[in-house]
């Protein structure tokens, strides 16, 4: 399981923090002889449909003389061809795989359950007595419903009769209590009898398979909570403790399904096991993106935060861990007020600068709301209410608007919700789209053309799209290169957070605008050793406009390969380049003043330049 790492390549002073690094050179050694070997054998054969994360952890240790030697370890996330059993690679931290294991044995049981449970559900008995239940519950709430508006019939002429001015004698009166004392009772009655309808279906299949799935449901939580406890993870000062235990002390829930498979907890419980001290990691992905996430070919990831951050919180106790660069005071410039009155402030944010207050332990930047917050020349009489209307993520720069009041904050609010505003995005994408034809464009009409057949929320999309392109200074008939639009539904991938998946089932739906403007094509047919990556230098500017609001929308839509296929230049989360920022830019916004709805415009070029 250790690997030979001979190079002369320094160690690092302090272990690194596995949520935001930059890939030691020792730790990219490593990686490159571990990429080699998955090269140079058809391991990748066994996994079908897409990629999977590798991960190499260098140790040292102590050979027979007490020579102190270097070596590194290696692991995939998950399974890999469906076995955690392939030479070269460490072990699980445990072993549910076995086929006579009590895992295996149970999920066999469970299994059975589940045929039992659709036989039962496709069984046209079960059907038509379900068929039946439904329609006679259907007949008592319009029943229920019927009766209801009797009651309000009733209950308005009582009152007509009331507020008429003539005079109501005793009996009258009596009368009216009476009715509608009853007519409450028996809407009482018949709701009661609807919901024990509901609740009372007692048919023999029914029955059965309602103990079914009770059942499945027990022995899923029994077996989850075993499997939990099986895994008892050590950190480098000997403790030991299970996912149950820490989980319920950093999430207070229980664990996520697949955590403590992915490669860090893997590769440090081994190390802790064998002696070995660990001294550098990094994980990359190798193969085909998944169609929901976005992972580049050979590029460096950080571990993910929903499985791994108690675990690793725990397992890195007793190392001399790097700090989080996120943690760390980020200098960067001012930012540039371009508008101020007493309701609003627009300004030109800084890439590096957060919009709102962050997460203590993600940044000690500060914020833009608390940079003007304690700026004394601009305060007024409403300088303690100071809010951004909307945000742009920290590594964005460009146009933001600040309410100084609260009835302008509800109402900018208001537009941005829905969509009144209009926004214009400038960034340099890595890379060329691949849909590029040399010189030709798509005329803007048929892009108008083809957003009107989305399946999108939004009135008057067709024109929509035409007076949005319009907008651009360059844009003609046709543009020099190709635009168009993107519709791919967003969701917030529960296991990485702050990114986010395309999800065609339950993503939020999201659309995005393009026109691209200017291409810098390079030479990419440079290969890298034991890959088959290239040294693509190629940059294109495009311009982005965003018809709905999502989390990181314009950086999935380039990256995506059913999107742009080419992520922003410098992204850390989706891109394959590091670059001095992150080449995404807010440049031009409008909207209307919040308190005189006069039409507000602002520009703040980006100067990208290819």
């Amino acid at each position: 399981m250790l690997h030979a790492l001979s190079t002369s390549i320094p160690s690092p002073r302090q272990f690194t923090y596995p949520f935001c690094y930059d890939v030691d050179p020792l730790a990219e050694a490593a990686s490159e002889e571990l990429q080699h070997y998955i090269a140079t054998t058809d391991l990748m054969s066994a996994e079908k449909g897409c990629g999977k994360m590798f991960g190499v952890l260098v140790v040292e240790y102590a050979d027979e003389g007490g020579a102190l030697q270097r070596g590194f370890l290696a692991a995939y996330s998950g399974l890999l061809g469906g076995r955690n059993d392939w030479q070269y690679f460490v072990p699980p931290v445990f072993d549910a795989q076995q086929p006579d294991g009590h895992f295996k044995r149970t999920e066999r049981e469970i299994s059975a359950i589940n045929r039992e449970i659709s036989a039962i559900e496709h069984d046209p008995q079960y059907l038509q007595s379900v068929a039946q239940h439904e329609e006679m519950t259907k007949r008592l709430q319009a029943e229920v419903e019927a009766f209801k508006v009797e009651v309000d019939v009733a209950k308005a002429r009582r009152d007509a009769r009331r507020k008429s001015g003539e005079p109501l004698s005793e009996e009258e009166q009596a009368e009216m209590v009476r009715e509608s004392q009853f007519m409450k009772a028996e809407l009482r009655r018949r709701r009661k009898a609807m919901e024990q309808a509901e609740s009372t279906f007692h048919n023999p299949h029914a029955t059965l398979l309602k103990s079914l799935q009770l059942q499945r449901k027990q022995m899923s939580d029994e077996l989850q909570r075993w499997l939990f406890a099986a895994y008892r993870m050590l950190n480098a000062k000997g403790e030991e403790r299970d996912l149950i235990d820490i989980f319920r002390e950093y999430t207070h829930a229980m664990p996520p399904a697949g955590a403590g498979d992915c490669c860090a907890p893997k590769l440090l419980q081994y190390a802790y096991q064998h002696r070995l001290r660990p001294v550098c990691m990094a994980e990359f992905w190798w193969g085909e993106s998944p169609v929901s996430e976005i992972r580049h070919h050979l590029h460096y990831y950080p571990a993910c935060r929903s499985k791994c951050l108690p675990i690793l919180t725990h397992m890195l106790k007793g190392l001399d861990v790097a700090t989080n660069p996120l943690a760390q005071k980020r200098h960067t410039a001012e930012p540039r007020v371009l508008y101020a009155d007493e309701y609003i402030l627009v300004v030109d944010k800084p890439a590096g600068m957060l919009s709102v207050p962050g997460k203590a332990e993600d940044s000690a930047s500060v914020s833009v709301e608390e940079y003007f917050a304690n700026n004394s020349k601009l305060k007024t009489q409403n300088s303690k209410f100071l809010k951004a209307a909307h945000r742009l993520d920290m590594d964005t720069s460009g146009l933001l608007v600040l309410a100084r009041t609260e009835q302008a904050y509800v109402e900018l609010q208001r537009q941005f919700a829905s969509r009144e505003t209009v926004k214009r995005y400038e960034a340099v994408l890595s890379g060329v789209p691949k849909h590029i034809v040399g010189g030709y464009g798509i005329p803007t009409v048929a892009i108008a053309n083809s957003c009107s057949n989305l399946s999108f929320s939004g009135q008057g999309l067709r024109q929509e799209c035409r007076s949005l392109l319009r907008l651009e200074p360059f844009a003609i008939q046709f543009a020099k290169y190709s635009s168009g639009c993107i519709s791919l539904p967003l969701i917030a991938d529960i296991n990485d957070r702050p990114r986010q998946r395309v999800d065609m089932e339950h993503g939020k739906p999201a659309l995005t605008l393009y026109n691209i403007v200017e291409v810098r094509a390079a030479d990419a047919n440079t290969a890298v050793a034991y890959t088959t990556k290239k040294a693509d230098k190629s940059l294109t500017l495009v311009h982005l406009y965003p018809k709905t609001g999502r989390t990181h929308q314009l950086r999935v839509h380039c990256a995506h390969p059913q999107g742009l296929a080419c992520p922003i230049l410098g992204d850390p989360l989706y891109g394959t380049e590091r670059a001095d920022r992150m080449y995404l830019h807010a440049a031009e916004l409008t909207f209307r003043h919040p308190i005189t709805g006069e039409p507000m415009h602002f520009l703040s070029p980006s100067g990208f330049l290819l």
